[in-house]
């Protein structure tokens, strides 16, 4: 049965929630069709899941999880095949995601919550360069740089929760005024997003929506509790030599001591409520979380189309890191520079300059989402930004974009397991450097071995290999090392 936003009201589960924007009034008049305004620049959704592998949609390779209107995006508009973070952690990543900076330039480096709250009310975001461009903009989600859930400078409108937040029951911050609310954080978030579309706009519009899910716990809701009850998930093979050609994935580390260092770590973890925790289970928790952010998009296209305004709107989904489900030992996990932990989904819709059915196969980043959107809005970034517009490669898939890119991790105090490295990906080799761990290095021929399982970086045939991937990093390193102007 489809899930519709007259199915979920009649669930009961927005009671406490009408009335979260003031001037929303929420009734059959704000249903109907918008006004037509002056100013037609494109009106911008932007969508954000948290740790969604590239797999974990239907139209990407999920091998049970169903995606329907999240797919939508892809027929109607565009797939990257290869798109990449170019930090797999939550927090770095999102300011990537708002600034098109590396997180060595935002310095949002980690989770630790250590100054990145402070941090983060001076980004300068694309909303608020276009916010300042006389955008309405509207932060609707998972802020997650620091603890602070208040406010952000250029958001209008403002509805986010401490740090991760609840799956449900949580507390929102609803435009400076916190409230207790009784439901389920994805669909809160959903309605929400609803109010703000159908609500009478004079200017065009960036809505973002950042959600929680399918991060840990992977709760899922209520009504999905049993959805792919008869999948199983077989965890790939870990290839003979694999992890003793890793050596750094072996690095031990005393415990931390969590009591002396809760000024660095975030707040203790969400509860799995005694669910089961074996791969099968995970999975199929974190696919039926993903089906709530799916009705959601679902419900955004509703609005779209009932209030004539899904054609000049720019519709981005997408995920702020990958994940390790098995590769390499590595389960329920991010944080390191293998493929399925940098590389995750982007769907763009917008037809009026993307081809339908559509495919990109070029490396993209997550720091090109910021310049691609104002270029598209005709907005200028208050200074310079690290990632690339791809207005050229919706003109011309083959235009060149970039041969290699860096991504790096900087560890963190509560999970020291994981020390800085620094990476270059390029078509052919990968290059990972440890700066603090000598003789740890590691080399891939992804042409050769896509899985990643034969570290080359010891082999003397490859001398000039490991030379030129040297440069490279190098090369990458001095290109990136602006400092970030807050204004």
């Amino acid at each position: 049965m489809r899930f519709t936003r007259r199915s979920f009201l009649s669930t009961g589960a927005l009671a406490t929630a009408a009335g979260v924007l003031p001037a929303q009034q929420h009734t059959a008049a704000s249903q109907e069709l918008q006004a037509p305004r002056h100013d037609e620049r494109p009106n911008i959704v932007f969508v954000i899941t948290d740790d969604l592998r590239y797999d974990g949609l239907s139209s990407t390779g999920h091998p049970f999880a169903r995606t329907p209107h999240i797919d939508r995006i892809a027929r109607e508009g565009v797939k990257f095949n290869n798109f990449y973070c170019t930090t797999p952690l939550c927090s770095p990543s999102r300011a990537s995601f708002l600034t098109g900076l590396y997180a060595h330039t935002h310095q949002i480096v980690n989770n630790d919550n250590q100054g990145e709250a402070e941090l983060s009310h001076r980004l300068p975001t694309f909303p608020r360069i276009l916010f300042n461009a006389d955008y309405e903009t509207a932060f609707i989600g998972k802020w997650h740089m620091g603890f602070d859930d208040t406010v952000r400078p250029g958001f209008d409108h403002w509805i986010s929760f401490r740090a991760q937040g609840l799956y449900e029951n949580c507390v929102f911050n609803i435009n400076g005024e916190r409230r207790q609310l009784r439901g389920y954080t994805t669909d809160f978030l959903n309605e929400y997003a609803v109010q703000f579309i159908e609500r009478p706009h004079r200017r065009p519009f960036v809505l973002y929506v950042g959600h929680k899910a399918p991060h840990y716990p992977y709760l899922p809701a209520v009504r999905y509790d049993q959805l792919y009850k008869e999948q199983v998930y077989k965890a790939p093979a870990v290839a003979p030599n694999d992890l003793e050609r890793k050596p750094a994935l072996h690095n031990k580390y005393p415990p931390v001591d969590r009591l002396h260092a809760m000024g660095a770590t975030p707040e203790p973890q969400e509860s799995r409520r005694g669910r089961p925790s074996g791969p099968s289970d995970i999975v199929r928790d974190q696919a039926r979380c993903v089906a709530s952010v799916d009705d959601g998009m679902g419900m955004i296209f509703d609005a779209l189309e009932r209030t004539r305004q899904l054609d000049n709107t720019i519709v981005v989904f997408t995920g702020d890191n990958g994940y390790l489900m098995g590769e390499h030992g590595l389960f329920d996990d991010k944080r390191w520079a293998y493929e399925p932990s940098i590389r995750l989904p982007l769907l763009m819709r917008y037809p009026k300059l993307i081809k339908p059915g559509s495919e990109i196969n070029q490396n993209v980043l997550n720091i090109d989402i910021a310049p691609t959107l104002l270029d598209l809005a005709g907005v200028t970034p208050f200074s310079k930004m690290q990632g690339k517009s791809l207005l050229p490669v919706f003109r011309d898939p083959d235009v060149p974009l970039r041969d290699s890119f860096l991504c790096e991790f900087f560890q963190e105090r509560y999970g020291p397991q994981v020390q800085d490295w620094q990476c270059v990906r390029g078509k052919r080799w990968k290059y990972i450097h440890y700066p603090t761990l000598n003789g740890m290095d590691e080399l891939y021929d992804l042409t050769a071995d896509p899985g990643e399982e034969a570290n080359l970086w010891g082999d003397a045939s490859l001398e000039d290999v490991r030379h030129q991937m040297k440069e490279e990093l190098a090369s990458l390193l001095a290109q990136t090392q602006e400092t970030m102007r807050m204004e």
